[in-house]
């Protein structure tokens, strides 16, 4: 049986075996988040909308569309949400199973492209923050995020805050995988990146 199964599998080729995995995977929502430092090492936070009034402080934050890199994602939800352009560095965070969520996030410099300009359906206020001194009401998955990714570089070589990384900031990325979701629908099982 598992020879006439794997014969068939091979028999396929192709889109077909791409159309059939994806329909028997389970799919997931990709988070994208960018810790932005300029080019003083302060991060760039803001108070959103339709977060919980207790914690609308965090970093620029949105869903990957279909076809697009996380890079990309960085890219766009920083102009989207304040009009800034960035240049993305180092992967700082990866993590499964939250539910049908993975969780991405990667080091990101302003060097001065764009204006600031709100997206006042989404953004209430921008600010630049020294890492030493965040808001209250900030996330603390974000707090985290800034820490560990503190003296992160792009791949050019430039430094994103020019000091020394904070827990994890020599390179460090955390990453988790596979990851038994109970929350998820039955029959799903386990996730993996």
């Amino acid at each position: 049986m598992k020879r006439l199964i794997a014969r068939l599998w091979l028999g396929i080729r192709g889109s077909m075996q791409w159309r059939l995995l994806y329909l028997s995977q389970a799919k997931f929502m990709v988070g994208v988040t960018g810790v932005v430092r300029d080019r003083d090492g302060n991060v760039l936070l803001l108070r959103h909308r339709f977060w919980h009034q207790s914690r609308q402080w965090g970093l620029p934050t949105g869903g990957a569309k279909r076809g697009e890199t996380f890079e990309q994602t960085v890219v766009r939800e920083v102009r989207e949400e304040t009009g800034l352009e960035v240049s993305v560095g180092e992967l700082v965070h990866l993590r499964s199973g939250f539910r049908l969520r993975i969780e991405v996030a990667y080091a990101a410099a302003y060097a001065g492209g764009g204006t600031m300009r709100l997206n006042p359906m989404e953004i209430l206020e921008a600010r630049w923050c020294a890492p030493d001194d965040l808001p209250g009401g900030l996330l603390e998955s974000h707090r985290r995020l800034i820490e560990s990714s503190g003296g992160q570089s792009l791949s050019g070589g430039q430094s994103l805050s020019g000091g020394q990384g904070g827990r994890g900031g020599e390179g460090g990325v955390e990453v988790r995988g596979v990851v038994e979701a109970a929350q998820d629908p039955p029959g799903l099982g386990q996730h993996q990146v």
